[in-house]
């Protein structure tokens, strides 16, 4: 298992993963964040702390979409407090959660089980949380969750 965060405060992960109903009830689709990520980049995506605007803890150096979701890369910024304590919390594996802070732009809801199908979304932050709404969006390497995500799709095609 890889380190969570290295000594500069960079750590990377999923926000999201596609395909999987979260806790909300909404599934994010692949290519959701392709519009919002072309006009707004990643310098203008917000990383904060449990989605409050007033804790602001570091910057996105990388933020793509790949098969699995939207992978990125980040670094807590040195002289925030927030962003020290976390530091210690992602090292110890105290606190992992990831979250995306967006505007729905074109969704659809199945009646049936009212799940909602996100198709695009504004997105503008993501935050360090305690808990995901998606369960599968956690720091960790990124190699390493793709691994996990990868061998579970694999066992779910030969179910």
């Amino acid at each position: 298992m890889s380190v969570a965060i290295d000594a500069d405060g960079r750590f990377s992960g999923y926000a999201s993963v596609f395909g999987r109903v979260d806790g909300g009830g909404d599934i994010v689709m692949p290519g959701a964040f392709r519009d919002s990520l072309r006009a707004r980049g990643t310098d203008r995506v917000r990383l904060l702390f449990q989605h409050d605007p007033k804790e602001p803890i570091g910057l996105w150096d990388e933020i793509v979409e790949d098969e699995f979701g939207l992978k990125v890369s980040g670094r807590l910024l040195d002289g925030v407090p927030r962003a020290a304590s976390l530091r210690a919390l992602i090292a110890q594996r105290a606190i992992d959660g990831l979250s995306i802070g967006f505007r729905a732009v074109r969704a659809t809801r199945e009646g049936r089980t009212g799940t909602r199908r996100l198709w695009t979304v504004d997105l503008w932050e993501i935050s360090i949380v305690t808990f995901p709404m998606m369960e599968a969006a956690r720091i960790s390497a990124a190699s390493d969750l793709a691994a996990t995500l990868g061998a579970a799709t694999k066992l779910l095609r030969t179910q």
